[in-house]
């Protein structure tokens, strides 16, 4: 699954979009809870138009609303995840933004503790995938960028990577990973 990358000047920004299995998993759900509250809003219409009594049907109304919100805001979250990483040279600043919806989660980490890119694979035979990764020294946990079904794209964005932020690109597929 590749992503999008723009450079502008000092600061570049990574895009990594959402599969598409999980936007079609988000599907259901959204259905589900806009049928549960529907029938919450036919109930409540039914009561204030003076065709029952809201005392009788508060209980259904309730249970229903809070069916219909728990199955529907993780599949709201399905539907509007985000996931994006700036770089800013000029401040020697990382920020990784998980959004859904109007909601952003943040973290911001210091670009001088990431010391270069490296280009792994999942050792997978039939199916490989190759990861762009920001890395540090031992303990520092690296940052997932990017992920190639080509090596050489993956060799190309990592090298361009590495020249807006002057950092080196190391190629490790078919290596034997750290046993930490």
């Amino acid at each position: 699954m590749a992503g999008a990358m723009t450079v502008d000047g000092g600061i570049v920004r990574i895009d990594r979009p959402m599969p598409w299995i999980g936007r079609l998993l988000s599907l259901p759900l959204l259905a589900a809870s806009a049928y549960l509250l529907w029938n919450v809003a036919l109930g409540l219409r039914q009561d204030f138009s003076g065709f029952g009594r809201l005392a009788d049907d508060l209980v259904p109304v309730l249970v229903f609303t809070g069916l219909g919100l728990l199955v529907g805001i993780p599949g709201m979250i399905l539907l509007t995840f985000r996931y994006f990483v700036v770089l800013n040279e000029t401040l020697r600043q990382i920020v990784i933004t998980r959004q859904f919806g109007p909601l952003n989660i943040r973290s911001a980490r210091d670009l001088a503790d990431y010391h270069f890119i490296s280009i792994t694979d999942d050792c997978d035979p039939q199916l490989t995938s190759y990861d762009v990764n920001l890395c540090g020294n031992r303990g520092t946990e690296p940052i997932a960028l990017m992920s190639f079904t080509k090596r050489d794209e993956a060799n190309q964005v990592a090298n361009e990577l590495g020249r807006a932020l002057k950092l080196p690109a190391r190629d490790y597929v078919g290596t034997e990973p750290d046993p930490d």
